[in-house]
């Protein structure tokens, strides 16, 4: 028999739907991801740590669940709402359900949901608390729960632990990456680059980074509030220093911004799916992203030194700047991006050339 289940926002708006996956209640920051693909990609995303997803588009599942496609081992969001899931997927590779994974993996899920009003709610109002619960007994201790809520220690939750090392076809070069909770994707496409990786946790001090003998930086995506790194900005000062080529990304971009002593912001609702425009203010070009964050680089703080490149076309936000003192660039979008769109994976080749061009400069 299906049971009913709820979620409450903040503000004490309650929308009902039913339960699918784990069973539990659970709190979390309420967003929502317009992606009409790569619902796979999103459940694994580390970058979705605290929330509570919602997809806007109304039928999730219907390729069912395969593992070589996944960002991270497990996933990292608190809850995972759809309009409805597909009970019978059909595709050559799929392992199983969604509902038996979310099951597998403690992922409460919630469905028949009317998600568009709820993504309504989110983008007229901003970014909401909210609290899944079994009964509305005890609504105003959900409220309360909601509205005390705060995403915390995200980084630390969801990076490697120790180093780990990731050997090409033929290798070229090597890359530290660093792990703030990174994509695979990220790690793949390296890989296939004839990068050696090494991923270093999100607690390395410089000099680890520094001493692991890599020829680039890597800056991964990754969750929570930029500023709440402040330990990882301190460090990351010392190895733009260093003069090693940096690439950042998502979180990595708002880091290494944070470093330069510019500031971020907390967008009203974020930007997340696969269909966010950004202009390259260079060629005037546009190009289709992949985005999930809620933050910002305020671009009227940057330094002297410091170029915004690229800005979003709807609502003019930084999305990637160049740093014209040292051989480091960052975007704010997902040039990585496995479910697509790949408009913009030639970033990774501009980082190949930097390095490149820094080997033959010390030979």
């Amino acid at each position: 028999m299906e049971q009913s289940i709820y979620l409450v926002l903040e503000d004490g708006t309650v929308l009902e739907g039913k339960s699918f996956g784990a069973e539990g209640e659970v709190t979390g920051e309420v967003v929502f991801t317009t992606g009409m693909v790569g619902y796979l990609e999103t459940l694994t995303d580390p970058s979705y740590y605290g929330q509570i997803v919602v997809q806007t588009f109304p039928l999730i599942g219907n390729y069912g669940v395969i593992p070589e496609d996944f960002e991270s081992e497990k996933p990292a969001l608190s809850a995972y709402i759809v309009r409805e899931w597909c009970e019978e997927p059909s595709n050559f590779r799929c392992e199983g359900t969604l509902d038996e994974y979310l099951k597998k993996a403690g992922v409460i899920g919630l469905y028949g949901i009317d998600t568009r009003a709820l993504t309504r709610i989110i983008r007229e109002h901003g970014v909401m608390n909210g609290r899944i619960v079994r009964s509305l007994d005890k609504k105003d201790e959900a409220v309360a729960e909601a509205k005390a809520y705060r995403v915390a220690g995200a980084v630390a939750a969801v990076s490697t632990k120790t180093p780990v090392t990731f050997e090409p076809e033929e290798k070229k070069c090597r890359v530290a990456l660093w792990d703030f909770g990174e994509k695979k994707n990220i790690c793949r496409e390296l890989l296939k680059r004839g990068c050696e990786v090494v991923q270093m946790p999100a607690s390395s001090t410089a000099e680890e980074i520094l001493s692991c003998g890599a020829d680039g930086i890597m800056l991964s995506n990754g969750p929570g509030d930029p500023a709440e790194n402040v330990g990882i900005v301190e460090e990351l000062k010392k190895v733009l220093n260093s003069g090693l080529p940096v690439f950042g990304i998502c979180l990595g971009h708002q880091l290494t911004a944070l470093a330069m002593g510019a500031n971020t912001v907390k967008l009203k609702y974020g930007h997340r799916g696969g269909n966010q425009p950004v202009r390259d203010l260079e060629t005037g070009r546009v190009y289709i992203t992949s985005q999930n964050h809620g933050y910002a680089v305020d671009a009227s703080t940057l330094p002297e030194n410091a170029k915004a490149r690229f800005v979003n076309g709807n609502d003019g936000t930084c999305e990637g700047v160049d740093y014209k003192d040292m051989p480091a660039f960052t975007v704010q979008f997902h040039p990585e991006a496995c479910s697509g769109p790949q408009d913009t994976s030639f970033l990774f080749d501009r980082f190949l050339e930097m390095i490149q061009d820094h080997q033959n400069s010390r030979q």
